[in-house]
């Protein structure tokens, strides 16, 4: 039996749920390579991120499933369901991990629009006469 890891990442409105499989390093993202799907570099490095951290970048392949928000917050979910996977595969990697910050699902969130007003933090001009 083929040991599988899986975990669900979250960043923004976007959740991953990631599977590891023992295998050569490919990473596929919605059914798709993970060049077709992160079209900037800088994404794909995040994604990466916790692989390279813990050395394991050819051990696993990585299947992902992500959904909502963007591409940024896309490729924070992956990163962030890899990293706890990954954990899940071996708890010595945690200390790794959460030293550089990877475990810690990140909180930030839009703020909503005020009634009222034009958005969040924009107000309309005042008036005084």
């Amino acid at each position: 039996m083929v040991d599988v890891f899986s975990a669900v990442g979250r960043r923004k409105t976007s959740v991953a749920r990631v599977r590891l499989l023992a295998g050569s390093g490919d990473i596929k993202v919605n059914d798709r390579t993970m060049d077709e799907f992160f079209c900037r570099e800088t994404l794909k490095s995040i994604v990466k991120q916790p692989l390279e951290i813990t050395n394991t970048a050819g051990k696993f392949d990585v299947v992902a499933n992500v959904d909502g928000g963007g591409e940024s917050g896309q490729a924070g979910a992956v990163r962030h369901g890899i990293a706890r996977a990954l954990v899940c595969s071996d708890a010595n990697l945690r200390g790794v991990l959460k030293k550089a910050g990877l475990l810690t699902r990140d909180p930030r969130m839009k703020e909503r629009k005020k009634y009222g007003q034009k958005g969040a933090r924009k107000r309309f001009q005042f008036s005084k006469r």
